[in-house]
């Protein structure tokens, strides 16, 4: 794929449509790693949080009991 540098304000950048957004799995306010190789290649990468087992279970516990009515329709 092939982007052009715009001038953004006073800067220049790169405007990433919602196809490239959505085949990256990013959204307005995430956050990218940007590195700069030899040579000129740049690399983004989007910085995922880590997930700790106490996280996890604490949002599906909350997610359980938010819809435990469902739940027992459900069942």
């Amino acid at each position: 794929m092939v982007k052009t540098i715009s001038k953004i304000g006073n800067s220049q950048g790169l405007m990433f449509d919602s196809a490239l957004m959505d085949l990256a799995h990013l959204k307005v306010g995430d956050q990218v790693n940007v590195e700069v190789h030899e040579g000129g290649t740049i690399t983004l990468t989007p910085v995922r949080p880590v997930i700790t087992a106490e996280q996890a279970s604490a949002t599906a516990n909350r997610l359980i009991k938010k819809n435990a009515e469902l739940f027992r329709r459900l069942s």
